[in-house]
């Protein structure tokens, strides 16, 4: 006689439970963070790309590599500057045993992180550009597909330091989520300052997840429900943007919108999505479309959610 198959619905509880240790073992790294770190997680779970602006030194790239380590992801760095090239990137045609064949660059990975992206030329940011949206990368003449799931973690300094170059409009709307890190509270700085460097901890983090896995998870979000009321919140939000903001979040960020928003449901352990759930993401995934990443978006984003009424 065969074993029982488990109850889907204990599945995806025993899959948010793995999301939560995930969570759980990057906030042991990323200290005071708990928004933050939540907020990276759903972007990912959202099969979305994230971007993370703040002064260097706070942790960016520790959470990037604490994150793919928890999830159990590939992970590969590039740093960018301004002498950095596509095929730097992408990769390109090298000579072997007297032929020419494609060596894939450090985009063909889980989890990439773009440290400073704002540093190298346009470019060579616009490089990533089909990766991000199409998860492929097309060269000599040939598409090659990139591993799945696939995230790109972007971190950028403020546009006042020397040496940066504004992400264009186009590249800034491929980021479902921005984020912003800040200094730790006092308690979490103070542990910092004893403890010393968190990078190293972020290499040893115990996977939570794999993979399969979290391509599970990502199935799972897009399953979470959306009521036609809740669709009319967003409208309102999306058309206060325009009014206030033009021209506004696009059709594409309406939808980043309810990407995030379903994962922020799911994580919550939620079936369906709730203007609570939009609330809580609705900063990080507005803020950026609304003034071109230049920092003020923020708190028009946060005006706006005062302005319209929750059904």
């Amino acid at each position: 006689m065969s074993a029982p198959r488990p109850h889907p619905a204990a599945d995806g509880e025993r899959l948010r439970e793995r999301a939560h240790e995930a969570v759980r073992a990057v906030e042991a790294v990323v200290l005071g963070q708990p928004r933050a770190v939540r907020l990276a997680l759903a972007c990912l779970l959202a099969d979305g790309h994230l971007l993370a602006e703040d002064l260097p030194g706070v942790g960016k790239t520790t959470l990037a590599q604490a994150l793919a380590r928890a999830l159990g992801l590939g992970f590969r760095r590039v740093q960018f500057t301004s002498d950095l090239l596509p095929a730097d990137v992408l990769g390109g045609p090298v000579l072997r045993d007297g032929q020419l064949v494609f060596e894939p660059g450090p985009v063909f990975t889980h989890v990439l992180l773009a440290d400073e992206i704002n540093r190298a030329s346009p470019r060579t940011q616009s490089a990533l550009l089909e990766a991000m949206e199409e998860r492929q990368v097309s060269a000599d003449g040939e598409t090659r597909p990139l591993p799945e799931p696939f995230l790109v973690v972007a971190t950028q300094n403020p546009f006042h330091l020397a040496g940066t170059h504004p992400l264009p409009e186009s590249q800034l709307d491929r980021f479902l989520v921005r984020l912003r890190l800040g200094y730790p509270p006092p308690e979490a700085e103070r542990r910092l300052l004893a403890e010393g460097p968190r990078l190293q901890a972020a290499a040893s983090v115990p996977p939570a997840m794999d993979p399969a896995s979290v391509r599970a998870a990502q199935r799972a979000v897009r399953a979470v429900h959306a009521a036609p009321a809740l669709l009319d919140y967003v409208q309102a939000l999306l058309a206060a943007t325009r009014e206030a903001h033009p021209p506004g979040l696009s059709p594409r960020g309406g939808l980043a919108l309810m990407a995030a928003a379903r994962a922020w449901a799911w994580l919550e352990g939620r079936e369906a999505v709730l203007p609570d759930d939009v609330q809580a993401v609705f900063v990080a995934v507005a803020g950026h479309r609304l003034a071109g990443g230049a920092g003020e978006g923020d708190e028009a984003a946060a005006a706006l959610l005062d302005r319209v009424p929750v059904p």
